[in-house]
């Protein structure tokens, strides 16, 4: 048996890609690491509860205030106006995510990736099958990659896919308390400290009846079991039943290229489409996963290979500016605790959290008050240089 296309991985982007090219008419098949569960705080925005159809039984919290927590302990509450932040369960979400895609025509393979063989007769796809143990090689006519942040496909079909750069994230699923005077079920903690994260954050993100706990970083050496320790002691979380512990790594800038020219195209963290600054990635993958099936059927019509390409033009012609954005900002505040001091201070901002909340939602830069992004840059600047003490704001 052959298919048109072959998912490699089942995650929201992989199976965001098997469902939309199903619900076109492709013969696509996905495979999937059967049991594993990617780190994540759990975050979706609005437009991607909008985009892809979530049911709002995937919804296992409202989030509707994000705290910012300094170096110093001092907190920031930004209130989320028009609207939520919605918090998923990566064990159900993704599950939910892997059978739409069958449940619309996607035949689901079970397994891990091995390789791929091309000769004479085509490409194949190389899997050893879970329930036999044995070699299966599977015929398809394009590859989708989208097997994470260390992907094999990148790493053997794409220029540059051995060399993204990423981040170390690491989480503990806990017992949720009460709400109680340092936990709130309806708000996102982000705790910028050079304790807990010398380069990155930390986070307490509530799921309902259990919340996410941890921390990220790309500095070799930093113990991540302890840091997360330390945040759940500081956070009043210590005592609270651990459900479950992951890591993974998280890339840190979307690859310069995407595809081979011949058969493969990447989507999702493979192709390093996790935002700067936020960490965020559950949206920018799912989109990751749709441009890659654009691309594919548009190959499958005219048979130019060519046009894998559309994938990343496609993204980039409408989030290329807001990883740019947050890039700068990562690069300018999270060096050092003071700087990081200075960032939770420009957070304090009436101006500050409302474009940064409307771009979290919308997806995009708001440009519809020119006078707002004035000050905010004169802000940025003035705490950068060290202008404007932090306490005074």
């Amino acid at each position: 048996m052959g298919y048109d296309v072959i998912v490699i991985g089942g995650g929201p982007s992989g199976a965001t890609a098997a469902n939309d090219l199903a619900r076109s008419g492709v013969h696509v098949a996905f495979l999937d690491r059967d049991g594993r569960i990617k780190p994540c705080g759990g975050a979706i925005p609005p437009r991607l509860i909008e985009d892809f159809s979530i049911p709002d039984s995937q919804i296992v919290a409202q989030i509707q205030t994000a705290r910012m927590i300094s170096p110093t302990q001092r907190a920031v509450d930004i209130p989320i106006e028009n609207g939520f932040v919605g918090m998923v369960d990566r064990e159900h979400f993704d599950e939910f995510l892997r059978a739409r895609a069958v449940s619309n025509g996607a035949t689901r393979m079970t397994g891990t990736y091995l390789r791929i063989e091309r000769d004479a007769e085509g490409t194949h796809v190389v899997y050893r099958d879970k329930a036999s143990g044995q070699e299966i090689r599977m015929q398809t006519k394009l590859v989708i990659g989208a097997d994470g942040a260390r992907s094999n496909v990148a790493k053997t079909e794409v220029p540059g896919g051995d060399k993204i750069p990423y981040v170390i994230a690491y989480h503990e699923i806990i017992k949720a308390p009460a709400a109680n005077n340092s936990y709130d079920p309806k708000r996102c903690d982000v705790i910028y400290d050079g304790k807990i994260s010398p380069d990155f954050y930390g986070w307490v993100f509530p799921h309902g009846a259990h919340a996410s706990v941890g921390m990220g970083t790309g500095i070799d050496g930093v113990d991540l079991k302890q840091a997360t320790a330390d945040l759940r002691e500081a956070s009043g979380l210590a005592g609270c039943e651990t459900i479950r512990r992951e890591g993974a790594p998280i890339p840190l800038r979307p690859m310069d290229r995407w595809d081979n020219g011949r058969d493969v195209v990447l989507a999702g963290d493979a192709a390093g489409v996790v935002a700067p600054s936020s960490g965020e990635g559950i949206y920018y993958a799912m989109v990751g996963g749709r441009v890659a099936a654009t691309a594919a059927q548009a190959v499958l019509a005219t048979g130019r290979a060519s046009k894998l390409r559309i994938a990343r033009r496609l993204f980039m012609s409408e989030h290329k500016m807001v990883f740019k954005v947050l890039r700068s900002m990562q690069d300018a505040y999270y060096k050092s605790d003071e700087r990081r001091e200075r960032f939770v201070s420009l957070c304090h901002d009436v101006d500050v959290q409302k474009l940064t909340f409307e771009a979290y939602m919308n997806k995009k830069l708001v440009h519809a008050r020119p006078m707002a992004h004035l000050k905010i840059g004169f802000k940025n600047i003035s705490h950068l240089m060290g202008f404007v003490k932090p306490e005074h704001v």
